[in-house]
């Protein structure tokens, strides 16, 4: 698959009980490729449940400048899924805004639970991995496909990803926005992710965004770096109802997930944003 559009998902917040970096992954990546036409800063909160029970809640903020970008994330496990499976995560990412396309160099995230401390980072250049390491090493599990040098080109960290960029000059809020695919490493694993139009609708925050929003099927296939006959990733492979639904950062052609819906065999799990604020032409971001 080549490198093209971008689909990952939310910060670092819990989907159930499933693997954080799964989940983040998946949650956390969208699309971007062309110009966005300002400055724009996303400061958004969300909050997991599982059959309507709260399970997690997390931030995201996203700087868009005229030549840089950033993004941070922090999502944690609360309620009842707390005391039973305490965890949190982060994430963050930096690179350069080129002709108007986000293009990585800097990829980290880590994941804490009652159990450990896990920390990924990436090191990208113009789409290809220079480098990329998970701290404490985990244990070779002869199950797992590895994944080739050659599957590490041409690809999308998750949070980079997390932006789809909508071409042309009229409303991006349209079901083209939804035709579209991503080639995604996280750290770990490498996967593809397409998008396809089901739906127009109207979506409210909490504190900010109240307006239409367009609603993607999400279709995952792993490619390398997981293990089979995992159950989650035979789930997530054969499901087709899986959605996502885009919402703008106004003054820029760039939409990100307002909310993912998830069925599982234990339950809807869905993650919505509660605050959803955007501005344009803030302060430009700087990276390191």
């Amino acid at each position: 698959m080549t490198r093209h559009r971008r689909i990952s998902a939310l910060p670092a917040a819990p989907c159930s009980t499933w693997r954080i970096s799964l989940c983040t992954g998946l949650v956390f990546a969208v699309f971007a490729q062309n110009p966005a036409q300002a400055q724009a800063r996303l400061e958004a909160q969300y909050e997991a449940t599982l059959s309507g029970i709260p399970v997690g809640r997390g931030s995201w903020t996203i700087d868009i400048g005229d030549d840089q970008y950033t993004a941070s994330a922090f999502g944690g496990t609360t309620g009842l899924l707390k005391a039973i499976a305490n965890s949190s995560g982060t994430g963050a990412a930096q690179g350069r805004v080129v002709n108007g396309a986000l293009v990585g160099t800097n990829y980290s995230a880590s994941t804490t639970t009652s159990k450990r401390t896990e920390a990924i980072h990436i090191t990208l250049a113009n789409g290809n991995v220079k480098e990329s390491g998970i701290d404490p090493t985990p244990p070779v599990d002869p199950g797992r496909i590895p994944v080739t040098d050659a599957q590490k080109k041409n690809v999308f960290d998750p949070m980079t990803a997390s932006l789809l960029h909508v071409p042309g000059n009229g409303d991006p809020l349209t079901p083209d926005a939804c035709r579209m695919g991503a080639a995604v490493f996280d750290g770990r694993m490498r996967y593809d992710l397409t998008l396809e139009f089901r739906r127009m609708e109207t979506v409210r925050a909490q504190r900010g965004y109240y307006g239409p929003a367009v609603v993607c099927a999400i279709y995952f296939k792993p490619i390398a770096g997981y293990i089979p006959d995992r159950p989650v990733i035979r789930y997530l492979q054969s499901a087709r109802n899986i959605e996502i639904a885009f919402a703008p950062m106004p003054g820029t052609r760039y939409l990100v997930p307002f909310r993912m819906v998830v069925p599982t065999p234990v339950g809807t799990a869905m993650v919505e944003a509660t605050q959803f604020i955007t501005q344009t032409n803030p302060h430009s971001p700087k990276t390191q």
